[in-house]
């Protein structure tokens, strides 16, 4: 949908449409992964309502089965106990597909979660340069992200380090950027046109 009126935005003529894309997910879910900052919650929304597919919030989701704020969690129960969680809410959430699923920054390490993905999603990795994650960082109080305490830039620098190899197996490659979320909205849907077996009309099958 366009920001402006609300309605469905026009597809690129020689692009896969949005529902010839919903339809080939089938239960499938589009699964978004990345650092915090690169956007998944805010571009995945927007994913989702071209898609016509519910989004989902894996944080919000584990928030809310536990009852308590991940910051909350962290500081009562440690890092662990919420990887746990964290692992066990989004494996049920991969069965509630087709949908796009945002999930917070260190999910994706997990082996068994990623395995998951690779079995009941399409995974998208939302990749952002350091410069972009610390302007996004720098306009949120670092208090509601346990991973970020102490100093932010030396931070994100060793979890780019340590996570950017492992994002590096999801299925397609987006570049996070400052420019519209539609723009990227629309680069996700072509990146991941070809996973699903889909090609733009009039592109002739190899």
């Amino acid at each position: 949908m366009t920001e402006e009126t609300g309605e469905p935005a026009a597809t690129p003529q020689g692009t896969v449409s949005e529902a010839a894309i919903a339809a080939a997910l089938g239960q499938r879910s589009i699964v978004l992964v990345g650092m915090m900052g690169a956007g998944k919650s805010s571009i995945g929304r927007r994913l989702a309502q071209r898609l016509d597919i519910p989004f989902v919030d894996a944080d919000t989701e584990i928030e809310t089965a536990a009852g308590m704020t991940i910051p909350e969690i962290f500081e009562a129960r440690g890092e662990p106990y919420f990887r746990s969680g964290e692992q066990r809410v989004i494996a049920r959430l991969l069965d509630s597909g087709p949908q796009v699923l945002a999930t917070g920054g260190g999910a994706y390490m997990n082996a068994d979660t990623r395995e998951g993905i690779r079995q009941k999603g399409v995974s998208v990795w939302l990749k952002a340069e350091f410069d972009v994650l610390m302007r996004r960082v720098k306009r949120r109080a670092t208090g509601d992200r346990p991973m970020l305490q102490g100093d932010p830039a030396q931070r994100i620098a060793h979890l780019m380090n340590e996570r950017y190899p492992v994002y590096a197996e999801a299925d397609v490659t987006v570049m996070s950027r400052d420019v519209a979320h539609e723009t990227i909205v629309s680069e996700i849907i072509a990146a991941i046109s070809p996973s699903l077996g889909l090609r733009p009309p009039g592109e002739a099958a190899e």
